[in-house]
């Protein structure tokens, strides 16, 4: 039984009442680990998605704004391979700012049913031009509509301006079907480095970090 701050219990009480890692938890051995992050990630993955974990392609960007404030937002991974993760927006987006600004990102991924996390820290690349209209026109007509507006994170005074708006990009994808957002950018982050991370319900936690070197990557284990 859990406490609850609508009850009168204090916050604090409640949050440590609050069961963790509950599991079944995943077993993981870093000895096992194969030499390129890469192959692993996508058998975490695989196992979170046969599992039928929610969401588990939803990872959490996090950026840094030209005062050095940090900002994070929950985007969906669109590939990953030996390049690295990549991941989309709009370059007048605030992730698009930032990453113009200082490119360099990190990824947070957390399947809390295995109590298994993944972090990804690199430099971030955009794509070419073939490979963001690729990516735009891939998206749902009312997705790519809404990127047309060119107002996202934007103030929002007036929801009849902003469904008119939509109405009137709506029409140009129908009468375009192949009308890009030159904005539209595909971004890849080259990873500099990889944790993977497996709770234990004795808090002795498993950590294992590749390190990219030249010609490759080191691993190393880390104190839980």
């Amino acid at each position: 039984m859990t406490t609850n701050p609508e009850h009168g219990d204090s916050t604090r009480q409640w949050l440590r009442g609050l069961d963790v890692f509950a599991g079944p938890l995943r077993e993981f051995d870093p000895e096992q680990a194969p030499a390129d992050p890469v192959p692993l990630f996508l058998s975490w993955l695989s196992d979170a998605v046969a599992d039928g974990v929610r969401d588990p392609h939803a990872m959490t960007l996090s950026t840094v704004d030209a005062a050095g404030d940090p900002d994070s937002r929950v985007l969906i991974l669109k590939n990953v391979d030996a390049s690295g993760w990549q991941f989309a927006g709009h370059a007048s987006s605030p992730k698009g700012r930032h990453l113009a600004g200082h490119p360099r990102a990190a990824l947070t991924f957390y399947w809390p049913v295995h109590g298994r996390q993944i972090r990804v820290r690199g430099e971030v690349t955009p794509g070419s031009a073939e490979d963001n209209a690729a990516d735009f026109l891939g998206r749902s007509a009312t997705a790519r509509a809404e990127s047309l507006t060119a107002r996202q994170s934007r103030h929002l005074t007036d929801t009849a301006e902003r469904d008119q708006a939509l109405k009137e990009s709506l029409a140009r994808v129908d009468t375009d079907p192949s009308l890009v957002d030159p904005a539209w950018t595909l971004y890849t982050l080259v990873p500099a480095e990889v944790e993977f991370w497996q709770a234990a319900r004795s808090r002795i936690h498993t950590r294992l970090r590749y390190e990219r070197v030249a010609g490759g990557w080191e691993r190393f284990r880390l104190w839980s």
